[in-house]
């Protein structure tokens, strides 16, 4: 079981910087891949960015160039740096953490609470 406490979102006005962090704990394996998804009212949770264990980055093309990804080195914190944040970036962001086999196949998916961010207009 693998245990993510999310923090850090809020409101603020277009044009703005938030950052979002995420904490792991219990069984995280070596290969797996971190990251963020985004949930609007009334739509789909859409990936927002990811990193894996070896600090790979992937980003949506909605946030490239305004979302930075980061994990630290123990691998077990990630956090999304958004800068220039627009009202179509409002929603619920959830934190994943994705075991993998030594072929990158996952086996586990964990999912934090959720926490959410408003953006102004």
């Amino acid at each position: 079981q693998v245990q993510l406490v999310e923090s850090g979102g809020g409101v603020v006005q277009s044009g703005g910087s938030l950052t979002l962090s995420c904490a792991a704990s219990g069984n995280i394996r070596n290969n797996n891949i971190m990251g963020w998804y985004r949930q609007a009212l009334g739509k789909q949770r859409e990936l927002v960015a990811t990193i894996t264990s070896y600090k790979y980055p992937t980003y949506a093309d909605s946030v490239k160039g305004r979302f930075t990804i980061h994990r630290d080195g123990t691998g077990d914190t990630v956090r999304l740096q958004m800068n220039d944040l627009q009202p179509e970036d409002t929603g619920v962001y959830y934190c994943n953490t994705r075991n993998r086999d030594p072929g990158n196949n996952p086996t586990d998916d964990f999912w934090g609470q959720g926490t959410q961010v408003t953006v102004s207009s």
